[in-house]
């Protein structure tokens, strides 16, 4: 009888939780509010980024619902942002995408970006057979230590990109062209700039660089030490059916892509193409709740040779990323140094748990918190060919392990917490631990979007 009775209380218990649960969701897709027309925000772009320090600025976002049939789906987006990092990087981007307003299916995504580097991130070439000595960096470590910004070389890039999609065979399946002209100054750090206005003791010591080295060694040829054009045309195909671009549920998303920097195309010192390989896929655990998602990735030169300055360029069909960079960082590998993983070809990973544990809404916005556990891993698959001659038998014992004849997988784990506004905008907070110390330590990353 008293199990019989602790049955039926159980019972209803569970029945009176599903009935409240069933009643809160009726409720809030009650109040859910459908965006229509134009959507018009502008934050400070306050952020922080293991590899770059805080960021300040301004964001502004434009999206045109038009009259709410498509959402969470747009017409078109506009972003303009303008922002400096604490460590000396500048950012000054437009990026135009129009999803849903031309005939014919077609989608147009323009980029204008001009990006400083006074200090980026240059770890050398082939991952695990280039070593890292953080004590190189370390001032505390007056037996080793050269310079701080010893892992540090300088680029300016002018970058304007161009892509338009059209539908090959059904909504899903899509062709793609585009063009892409790219200008780079690349070189050593500029101590003079960096050291301005410190005091004594606090000024940098000026030394030769790991660039520097690389130059000095060939492994980075006088053509392509100060940068150039790298402008390149693209083509490929892909295939999408995510239910929302922006944090899907379920879906795929796939594409194969060449990108060809001809001679003729302005390039009057390199001749290269690189073909992509994405395959992303996203699949319901919960509904509307709980997803899992992963991508898996290949970039390699099949013909030519790429400048040492566009091999940790990441390639994709649409990436509304400023920052471009890989493997390794905020957008590739989390948690595992900037540029750690370089090479001639690379291969990477990610799979990631999305929960979206709270759903609401403010005034007329749509509102969520989401949280994600993530691990990353990638790995160079195609070796930048290293002429030892120049290297003395020293330095090739201290800055290099050819023991590596081929590269190892470079993992890292963490989690993160994601607050989205419209389905679209997303703010984005990930912690990364890198799994081997030859990848650093350990990333915070705050950030706008999803990594895929």
């Amino acid at each position: 009888m008293k199990r019989t009775l602790l049955l039926m209380f159980i019972y209803c218990g569970f029945m009176l939780l599903q009935n409240a649960v069933q009643a809160q969701e009726a409720k809030e897709k009650k109040e859910a509010k459908t965006p229509t027309g134009f959507s018009f925000g502008a934050l400070p772009t306050i952020s922080f980024d293991a590899d770059m320090g805080f960021q300040y600025g301004g964001l502004v976002s434009l999206y045109d619902y038009g009259d709410g049939s498509l959402y969470p789906s747009y017409k078109q987006m506009m972003k303009v942002e303008v922002s400096r990092y604490t460590k000396g990087s500048g950012t000054n981007q437009i990026f135009y995408d129009a999803k849903n307003l031309l005939p014919h299916h077609l989608r147009l995504t323009a980029d204008l970006s001009y990006l400083t580097e006074k200090s980026l991130d240059f770890y050398g070439f082939n991952g695990y057979q280039s070593r890292y000595l953080p004590e190189l960096t370390d001032k505390d470590n007056t037996a080793e230590y050269i310079t701080r910004v010893f892992y540090r070389d300088l680029r300016k890039m002018f970058r304007f990109t161009a892509d338009l999609q059209g539908q090959l065979s059904g909504p899903h399946l899509r062709w793609l062209g585009g063009i892409g002209i790219m200008n780079m100054k690349a070189g050593p750090v500029d101590f003079d700039a960096i050291n301005k206005g410190k005091d004594e003791a606090d000024k940098l010591p000026i030394d030769t660089t790991l660039f520097d080295r690389y130059v000095e060694w060939g492994i980075i040829s006088a053509a392509e030490k100060d940068g150039g054009s790298a402008n390149f045309l693209k083509a490929g195909i892909v295939y999408d059916t995510r239910d929302n671009e922006a944090n899907p549920m379920k879906g795929m998303w796939s594409e194969a892509l060449i990108t060809y920097a001809p001679g003729f195309l302005f390039n009057p010192e390199f001749s290269y193409a690189k073909l992509v390989l994405i395959h992303r896929q996203y699949f319901t655990l919960i509904k509307d709740k709980l997803s899992f998602v992963y991508r898996l990735g290949y970039q390699g030169t099949i013909a030519g040779n790429a400048p040492f300055f566009m091999q940790p360029y990441m390639l994709s069909s649409y990436s509304s990323i400023t920052k471009t960079d890989g493997l390794g960082g905020a957008k590739t590998l989390r948690g595992i140094m900037r540029d750690r993983v370089v090479g001639d070809g690379i291969a990477y990973g990610n799979l990631e748990m999305r929960w979206k544990f709270l759903k609401t809404h403010v005034g007329k916005q749509n509102l969520y918190f989401a949280l994600n556990g993530f691990s990353d891993f990638g790995m160079v698959v195609q070796q930048v060919k290293i002429d030892k001659s120049k290297i003395s038998d020293a330095d090739q014992a201290k800055y290099f392990d050819f023991s590596f004849e081929k590269d190892k997988l470079h993992p890292s784990l963490g989690a993160g917490l994601r607050i989205a506004l419209n389905e679209n905008f997303i703010l984005a907070v990930d912690y990364g631990f890198a799994m081997n110390k030859q990848d650093g330590a350990k990333g915070l990353y705050i950030n706008i979007g999803n990594l895929f």
